[in-house]
């Protein structure tokens, strides 16, 4: 992928070294992510749904990630 051609005339701009870094960065941890929900894909296909028991609700994982959310960002007075 890093090695495709560019159009005749067209250079292309290099980052700078730490934009770059921060780029691998992000796309690892993308890649990880996508990872993860395959695995989570792949186990419902092969096991069915969990049972309603052992499944969190979606509102509670909301206001979880809200709570989350607000302590990394103060407040403004």
């Amino acid at each position: 992928m890093s090695e495709q051609p560019t159009p005749s005339g067209h250079a292309r701009q290099q980052l700078e070294p730490d934009a770059a870094n921060g780029l691998r960065a992000y796309a690892a941890r993308t890649r990880e992510s996508a990872d993860q929900l395959a695995a989570v894909l792949e186990d419902i296909a092969a096991n069915g749904l969990p049972s309603v028991e052992d499944c969190t609700p979606w509102e509670e994982l909301r206001e979880a990630h809200l709570a989350r959310l607000a302590k990394q960002r103060p407040a403004v007075a």
